[in-house]
């Protein structure tokens, strides 16, 4: 198990995931590098979508994603998170940008994400 340090005080406690590593050398309380994964694809995306957001007018009230990453067996028996969806759901503080409009935010917050664009999983926007 590993503890981050951040600047500002700021703890992350990491561990194996208890469904590959076995209590107790995992601790299931603690977020896995699945999870930690998944979650900075999840956040990249909100990030650049919120700014996106802002810049063409839009104020985004709240912003929650239901992500999920698939850990499969590669042909060569190496494990992979292939495919990550995400499944944001956005509430408009004053107006909606309409459903095209937001489509159009997705897909320019995926294209920017340096952390999607690092990576070979396939990453997905679910609206």
């Amino acid at each position: 198990m590993h503890e981050w340090l951040f600047d500002g005080g700021t703890v992350l406690s990491a561990s194996p995931s208890p469904h590959i590593v076995p209590a107790p050398w995992s601790d299931e309380r603690s977020i896995d590098p699945e999870e930690a994964f998944v979650a900075a694809l999840s956040s990249c995306h909100m990030l650049f979508f919120v700014d996106f957001a802002r810049r063409a007018g839009f104020v985004v009230d709240s912003y929650i994603d239901e992500a999920e990453g698939t850990l499969e067996s590669r042909g060569d028996g190496t494990r992979a998170i292939t495919r990550v969806i995400l499944r944001p759901k956005v509430k408009w503080a004053l107006k909606s940008p309409g459903d095209v409009a937001v489509a159009e935010l997705h897909q320019r917050a995926h294209e920017a994400c340096f952390i999607a664009n690092s990576v070979r999983t396939e990453v997905t926007v679910d609206v």
